[in-house]
């Protein structure tokens, strides 16, 4: 019997492993070719550092070509969203969760119909409104569409979570003299930080590296985007790939700090927000 589990974990292991390769594999040439000299992609040298490595990509990227505005553009976007998604997925979260009134039930239907869509079908119907609404080329315009297009997904993980957090709760605050909105504030969302931080990292990745809705309502190159900006290094005859690739790395590293920051409220926020309704 032990040899048995013996060979079922080496397979297990195994297996792991070869995805574990799989995954990280991409990531690696990306690496190398942001550090190849020129703009070559393609090398038969199966070395992660390549011979006469250079960091003239990323010199370049920061100095010569306008990177650092794309990025702040992308984080007040970003973060703009983030914002405006906890603050409106935690409130209807919450009034789904707790209270009974005529529509509930449809809403609830609603929003789980709405995942059933991608995000591009969305788009003519979003840029037609958008246009009636001049907000067209604006941040306020690309911060509407991303809100509403993650916000369903958002209030779902909020109204499971707070479906977990016992009623008791608030009624001990109101008790003590709070009001029904002092007792969600004070008794109920401090519980709720895993969601909130699920909640969060979605709508901040939802629009921090997001490309086909930003190419749609952004026009002007000073308002430009990340993944706007990234789209210039490649040409109708020539890619700039050794660009591509250090912009690619360094977007993906804010994403990564968030990950390992809210890492310890990620296991519990996806698991105890799983719930029937």
């Amino acid at each position: 019997m032990k040899k048995d589990k013996l060979w079922v974990r080496v397979v297990i292991y195994a297996i792991l492993c070869v995805f574990m390769i799989v995954s990280i594999y991409p990531i690696i040439r990306v690496l190398s070719i942001s550090l190849r000299p020129g703009d070559r992609l393609l090398s038969t040298s199966l070395a992660i550092i390549p011979p006469n490595a250079t960091l003239d990509s990323f010199v370049e990227l920061f100095t010569r070509r306008p990177f650092l505005k794309w990025m702040r553009n992308s984080f007040i976007v970003s973060t703009a969203v983030t914002i405006l998604g906890l603050t409106l997925a935690s409130t209807a979260g919450y009034v789904i969760s707790r209270f009974r009134f005529i529509g509930r039930k449809s809403a609830l239907l609603g929003i789980l119909t709405t995942q059933m869509f991608p995000a591009t079908m969305l788009l003519l119907p979003m840029y037609i409104i958008l246009s009636y609404l001049n907000l067209i080329n604006s941040y306020i315009g690309l911060m509407v569409v991303y809100v509403s297009t993650a916000l369903p997904f958002c209030i779902w993980t909020m109204k499971g979570y707070y479906d977990t957090i016992p009623r008791s709760l608030e009624e001990a605050a109101m008790i003590d003299g709070c009001n029904q909105f002092s007792a969600f504030y004070r008794a109920v969302l401090p519980l709720a930080a895993p969601a909130l931080v699920i909640t969060g990292l979605f709508s901040f990745m939802s629009s921090w590296s997001e490309y086909l809705v930003a190419a749609q309502i952004l026009q002007d190159p000073e308002m430009y985007t990340l993944p706007l900006g990234l789209k210039q290094f490649q040409q109708n005859m020539s890619t700039e790939w050794g660009l591509y690739a250090a912009g690619a790395l360094v977007v993906a590293i804010p994403v990564i700090v968030l990950f390992m920051i809210a890492n310890r409220w990620l296991v519990s926020g996806l698991t105890l927000g799983s719930v029937k309704e």
